[in-house]
């Protein structure tokens, strides 16, 4: 039996799937929740409390010592990990991990020293920035300056974007010089996990490195340029960029106390967003994905790099070749949740019966969602916008409108900033944890009056992950793949009868936001 070993270390906990790939079978899952289980760390959402609301950080540590604790829960579950024959993962974009040169050393010590305390001495900087961080405007017109804003999209597919890591080390590096300096390698979260599992520096594959502002996508290299442009040395601090499916080493004999053989082939690992993008079954362009988590992402596989004329959208490697765009919303999951605990309701309420209980288009009120400071658009400036009858702007009104509002304004933000991509899909593929919502996964589909698909996996990152790895190592077609694991399991169709309705409600939408984003 061919099984391979899948992991995803996301914003909030990390997971791990085992999937029999010639069997079409999930063998074993086992996950950690950073909260519950590693409160030491005093990460409760994902990332470090800080003065500042627009530094977001994590403890790499943490991250680390989940690897440890995921790969315990699966040998203590009787999961056959001596069978695994390849293992892959992926990483939440954009954060970035500094070690010194002692890194490597210290990952291949004796002892039954755990990850966390090997890795603890090697770091340079102890919080890493994570994708949540706005902190880095400063240097974002910097970069911008240097290299030319017309140029950096063309070559790296984005504008200098705050979240990414290009700026997140210029940034580093001008705070604290003498620690840059010491740096030996600046790490993605992915190539960081995957250094663990290997004992040694590994790679960063296109998919990830695509959302560094670094990665040159005509020439699949760093850009020498805005690599000098960012910080001095940095070329020599990255590793080295490898395409998806690239074995960067074998499994260190660490990882035996688990049962895991020692020389498995490790994958390298690659971001969560491309990792989903081939989990769902949308390595191929015409199907794409809206991802609930965290944060809410618009994706779709591509044929040829497109740049979106706003800076809002992105361009990275898809795993499967080729690229795909994507447009990530930071109000997602953290704004439907902070509308719950303002009505004091459940999530059965929340997904089910607002939306029995209340009309598409919300009598016309109007919501922008900006509970934190968005990304798509940006706007820094925190705090919801509403607009419509007296009860509504005042915060009343019946708690199932106010719901409902909620998600109509994701969705219709989503609808409006993926159009540069040109539409022409097919289908849509929901996953993520508001996927389990009826209300929320029908609104999806009546905005964009496009069919929407669940697949039965849930975890698209973690699935996509194993996926790699049973493609490289056991040579499995990615059709094959998708036939077995990302079948379609539900599908919600549009109501044909609320399209004049929606496409009403994006024009206001789209007024509302523009007024909001011009106002002083």
């Amino acid at each position: 039996m061919g099984l391979y070993l899948g992991l995803d270390s996301s914003t909030q906990g990390l997971k791990a799937m085992l999937i029999d790939a010639a069997g079409g079978a999930i063998v074993a899952t086992a996950a950690v929740n950073y909260s519950q289980e590693l409160p030491l760390y005093q990460c409760p959402n994902g990332f470090l409390a800080d003065h500042d609301p627009l530094v977001k950080r994590s403890d790499p540590l943490m991250w680390a010592e989940a690897l440890d604790l995921v790969l315990d829960k699966l040998r203590s579950s009787g999961a056959p990990l001596d069978e695994v024959k390849g293992v892959s993962g992926s990483g939440q974009q954009h954060g970035s991990v500094y070690v010194d040169a002692s890194f490597e050393r210290r990952l291949r010590g004796g002892g039954e020293t755990g990850l966390a305390e090997r890795v603890r001495p090697a770091l340079t900087r102890r919080a890493a920035p994570i994708w949540m961080d706005s902190s880095t405007s400063v240097e974002c017109r910097e970069i911008t300056a240097a290299v030319g804003d017309k140029a950096l999209r063309e070559l790296t597919g984005s504008p200098a974007v705050e979240r990414f890591t290009g700026p997140q080390i210029r940034k580093f590096f001008k705070e604290e010089p003498e620690a840059y300096g010491k740096t030996d390698r600046v790490h993605l979260v992915s190539s960081f996990m995957a250094s663990l599992l290997v004992g040694a520096n590994a790679p960063i594959d296109f998919g990830d490195g695509s959302g560094m502002n670094l990665f040159n996508l005509k020439t699949l290299k760093w850009d020498e340029a805005i690599a000098a442009a960012t910080a001095p040395g940095l070329l020599e601090k990255l590793p080295p960029a490898v395409a998806s499916g690239t074995v960067v080493g074998g499994l260190a004999s660490y990882f035996a106390r688990y049962g895991l053989r020692p020389g498995v082939p490790v994958l390298a690992w690659s971001g969560d967003n491309p990792c989903s993008l081939v989990g769902m079954g949308a390595a191929a362009p015409g199907t794409a994905v809206i991802s609930l988590g965290t944060s809410d992402t618009f994706f779709a596989a591509l044929t040829q790099p497109a740049t979106d004329p706003a800076g809002y959208g992105h361009v990275f490697g898809n795993p499967a070749g080729g690229f795909m765009c994507l447009i990530c919303f930071k109000n997602g999951s953290l704004a439907r949740e902070r509308v719950k605990e303002l009505l004091g309701v459940d999530w059965e309420f929340f997904g089910g019966e607002a939306f029995a209980t209340s009309e598409p288009g919300c009598r016309g009120n109007l919501m922008l969602p900006y509970f934190v400071p968005e990304i798509t658009p940006l706007a820094l400036s925190t705090g919801p916008r509403y607009r419509g009858d007296d009860a509504f702007i005042a915060g009343g009104g019946a708690p199932a409108e106010r719901i409902r509002a909620v998600v109509e304004a994701q969705a219709l933000s989503m609808k409006l900033h993926s159009g540069w991509i040109g539409g022409g899909f097919r289908r849509i593929r929901v996953t993520g944890g508001a996927s389990r919502s009826p209300g929320v996964c029908q609104t999806l589909a009546d905005v964009f009056q496009a069919p929407l698909e669940k697949i039965s996996v849930p975890d698209s990152a973690t699935l996509g992950a194993a996926m790699l790895a049973a493609r490289a190592v056991g040579g499995h077609g990615w059709e094959e793949l998708a036939g077995k694991f990302a079948a379609t399991s539900v599908t919600v169709e549009p109501d044909r009868s609320l399209a004049g309705l929606y496409a009403g409600r994006l024009e206001a939408f789209a007024a509302f936001e523009r007024e909001t984003l011009a106002a002083p």
